[in-house]
C-alpha cells in the first residue's frame, strides 16, 4: 500500500476494481482546511480518463510494474505490433492502450510497462519527442511570418501537426509526443 505522498506520473494504480496509470497530478494545500491531491487517471483497459482527488494520507493500492523496451513494428486495422528486442518474442497491442499512436514510426523503440502477478501490458511510454519527415503542407507566402501564425502539416506516420510556416514539405520536424505539438526544425 502507498499514501498520497507516493503520487507521480506514471504511478499504476488499483482504483474502482480497475488498473488506472496517473497522467497527471497536482498536491493542493489550501490556506483553510486539509491538503489533498487532484490527480487525473487513464483506464489502461479501457482508455477513459477520470478526475479524481485523494485526500491527504489517503492509501492508495499501487502496482507492481515491469517496464520492458520493445520495438514497433507496423499496425494492422486498429492493433499494433510490436517485437521485444531481448527476446524478440511479438505481441500486440490495442490503438487505446497507446498513448500517441499516430506519432509512432515503425522502428521506434518503447517502453511497455507489465503488470507483474499477471504479465499483461499495461501502458506504452514513448519518448519524450519525435522526429518526423513532413509529407504534405501547403507552401507558405513569403511576408506572412510577422506572427505566431502556423499550418496544418502531414508528417510520413499520417498525424497532422500544426507547424509555423516556413516549413516546408520534406523538412524533419521535431514532435513532443505527450502534447502533439511542433518543437522545432531539425537539421542534417
Amino acid at each position: 500500500m502507498a499514501s498520497t505522498s507516493d503520487i507521480r506520473k506514471g504511478l499504476c494504480i488499483r482504483y474502482n476494481n480497475d488498473i488506472y496509470k496517473i497522467i497527471e497530478f497536482l498536491h493542493v494545500k489550501p490556506g483553510k482546511g486539509p491538503a489533498f491531491v487532484r490527480t487525473k487517471l487513464k483506464s489502461v483497459s479501457t482508455g477513459k480518463v477520470l478526475d479524481n482527488t485523494f485526500s491527504a494520507g489517503h492509501k492508495i493500492e499501487d502496482v507492481r510494474v515491469e517496464t520492458r523496451s520493445y520495438q514497433y513494428l507496423y499496425p494492422e486495422g486498429e492493433t499494433y505490433h510490436f517485437m521485444n528486442t531481448d527476446d524478440y518474442n511479438q505481441i500486440t497491442l490495442q490503438e487505446s492502450s497507446l498513448d500517441a499512436p499516430g506519432l509512432l514510426k515503425e522502428g521506434e523503440i518503447v517502453k511497455i510497462m507489465f503488470n507483474t502477478e499477471d504479465s499483461m501490458p499495461l501502458s506504452v511510454d514513448m519518448p519524450a519527442s519525435v522526429v518526423l519527415e513532413v509529407t504534405y503542407t501547403e507552401p507558405g507566402v513569403k511576408g506572412n511570418t510577422a506572427t505566431n501564425a502556423t499550418k496544418p502539416a502531414t508528417v510520413e506516420t499520417g498525424a497532422e501537426v500544426n507547424v509555423p510556416l516556413f516549413i516546408n514539405e520534406g523538412d524533419k520536424v521535431k514532435i513532443d509526443t505527450s502534447t502533439g505539438s511542433y518543437m522545432e526544425r531539425v537539421k542534417e
